[in-house]
């Protein structure tokens, strides 16, 4: 199944490590990326930098331009590990060493069916009232483009911020198939 860009995404729910469930409907009302992440993928580790990186630009800009709320109020990143051959272990060591928020695990790839997600990272960008509004990778690194130049996730996301839809609705997403079966 493949999310439809401009449609209400469903409401999805999984676990963090500690056993809080997460749900994407408790982030109403704010820009959610959903990231799926592999703690193996190089990509994932890559676009981990690029994305924390964002959120902290973000939060220097958006203070300067104002005072009172910041970037990291209005926009949440939601880490799913889908990968079947990943152990809850490896993933929470690694998560921890990159200091990302709660990743939350899909044992069953069933949000990642959901979602139509086959590699990773893949993201998914959803407005304040939970519409799809981007799909696909973070930037426009391929095989043949090896550093970055593009970064699609930051345009949809300052887009929003700025009150209109993203330029690029979608991309290919490029990265490590995610793992359904081992």
């Amino acid at each position: 199944m493949n999310m439809e860009i401009n449609r209400p995404i469903p409401d999805f729910e999984l676990p963090a490590f500690d056993g809080r469930l997460h749900r994407l409907s408790d982030h109403r009302g704010k820009i959610v990326i959903v990231n799926f992440w592999s703690c193996e993928c190089p990509h994932s580790e890559r676009t981990d930098r690029a994305i924390m990186s964002m959120l902290v630009q973000h939060l220097h800009r958006a203070a300067a331009k104002r005072a009172v709320q910041v970037w990291s109020d209005d926009v949440v990143l939601l880490t799913i590990a889908s990968n079947k051959n990943e152990s809850a272990d490896a993933i929470k060591t690694v998560a921890e060493a990159r200091q990302l928020p709660a990743v939350l695990l899909d044992e069953n790839c069933r949000v990642a069916d959901q979602f139509g997600a086959q590699t990773t990272p893949y993201v998914f960008v959803v407005d304040h009232e939970g519409i799809l509004r981007y799909r696909g990778a973070v930037d426009d690194v391929t095989f043949r483009r090896r550093v970055p130049s593009h970064f699609f996730l930051d345009e949809a996301v300052e887009s929003l911020l700025e009150g209109h839809l993203p330029a690029l609705t979608e991309s290919p997403a490029f990265g490590c198939a995610i793992v359904r079966e081992i």
